[in-house]
């Protein structure tokens, strides 16, 4: 029974039947969003950019949010359409409820409709509550808070039924942190507001979740951070910092058909660092 075992999990042969089933999954998966129409708020750059991409390549056809960094939007769209898919950027200012507005309703015109929302609006803010600022707190929690709030509260009516709504929060929610308490205040009411929506909109199979990533290695990452890395590193299970494709995954995964049984739950996407 022993040889057995060995054989089937570490054999030659059995390995090789393990790697090539793979490209057979990811082709039949590479299309599982053919026809759904997708929002992804700040879109432009990071893991915004890598979810847009990512649902574009599944099928999707996807507006990339911006707030001022054209030039990225433009970036995203063009690496979208250069693959053979269907993108915008239309810009808006998430913390202004008449750009949210207008941002859903271009949406809806251009796209004829909507059926996932990815909410990735986001600033951090890394400073001792002690000193903190007070119009820097005003302004994470304009941002983080209240423009999660308006996405939310838009998305609510504009998707269809089966519809997706995806938040990205952050794993500073469940790991204590000096000097973020402010950011990670502001993305844990975001993931309370994921729990209440996801209730109010299951009779319509409308699936409300929120992504936890952990220390991903995007153009936004302080230099401060990346330095100094290798403490957290050591703390990840899987031992390495995250890319934005490994986000883009899970968020894809969450779009999909197949998620549909996964509401109103906090998925951590770290490494198991949260």
């Amino acid at each position: 029974m022993r040889h057995v075992g060995r054989s089937r999990l570490h054999g030659n042969r059995a390995s090789r039947r393990f790697r090539q089933c793979i490209p057979a999954f990811d082709r039949e998966e590479e299309m599982n969003l053919k026809g759904k129409k997708a929002l992804v708020t700040a879109g432009s750059r990071g893991i915004g950019s890598a979810i847009a991409r990512l649902l574009a390549t599944r099928g999707a056809e996807v507006v990339v949010n911006y707030h001022e960094n054209r030039k990225a939007a433009d970036g995203t769209v063009e690496a979208i359409t250069a693959a053979g898919g269907t993108a915008i950027a239309v810009q808006a200012d998430l913390g202004s409820s008449a750009d949210v507005h207008r941002l859903f309703a271009e949406t809806a015109e251009t796209l004829g409709g909507l059926d996932i929302v990815v909410n990735n609006v986001g600033i951090n803010l890394v400073a001792p509550i002690a000193t903190t600022a007070e119009s820097d707190f005003d302004n994470v929690v304009a941002v983080n808070f209240k423009g999660s709030f308006l996405v939310m509260q838009h998305a609510a009516d504009a998707v269809s039924d089966n519809g997706r709504i995806i938040n990205i929060s952050t794993g500073n929610t469940r790991v204590s942190m000096p000097f973020i308490g402010v950011y990670a205040a502001t993305k844990a009411a975001v993931e309370q507001m994921t729990f209440s929506l996801a209730r109010e909109l299951g009779s319509r199979a409308v699936t409300v979740n929120a992504v936890l990533p952990g220390l991903t290695d995007t153009d936004g990452l302080r230099p401060e951070i990346r330095e100094n890395a290798s403490s957290i590193i050591q703390m990840t299970p899987l031992g390495r910092i995250g890319t934005p494709e490994d986000v883009a995954e899970v968020v894809a995964f969450l779009a999909s058909a197949e998620s549909r049984w996964v509401t109103g739950q906090t998925i951590g996407a770290s490494g198991g660092l949260s």
